[in-house]
């Protein structure tokens, strides 16, 4: 069982920045693919971004693309999602997420992550 912590959420106003954490309670994320989801009022879960553990590899939803970059940290213990240029839409909680590797593809759904944390919350005023 991987229990996940986030932090870093806040209050920011449009065109800020804001850096998300998350640490995981047991060895750290080595050998989890790990992935942001957000969620807002009355919306669904959506994929905002991934980090492979094979190859390291990065995908990225495309409400955030060029906006938004995942880490992690080189000692596989935290991972980060740095928000640049934020927007009022993207007001939602964000939730970190980790799965077991099953392949070289990274998921970008929900569905497919094993651990969730209990989200953070991120409001963009204008």
């Amino acid at each position: 069982q991987v229990q996940l912590i986030e932090s870093g959420g806040g209050l920011v106003q449009a065109g800020g920045s804001l850096k998300l954490s998350c640490t995981a309670s047991t060895r750290g994320f080595a050998g989890y693919n790990v992935a942001w989801f957000r969620q807002a009022p009355g919306k669904e879960r959506e994929f905002v971004a991934a980090l492979g553990w094979i190859g390291s590899r990065e995908e990225y939803g495309d409400s955030i693309l060029g906006r938004f970059t995942i880490s992690r940290a080189d000692a596989m213990d935290a991972l980060y999602l740095q928000m640049n240029n934020v927007r009022p839409e993207d007001t939602a909680a964000y939730y970190c997420a980790a799965a077991a590797v099953r392949s070289t593809i990274i998921p970008v759904t929900a569905e497919q992550y094993d651990y969730w944390g209990q989200g953070t919350q991120v409001t963009v005023s204008t």
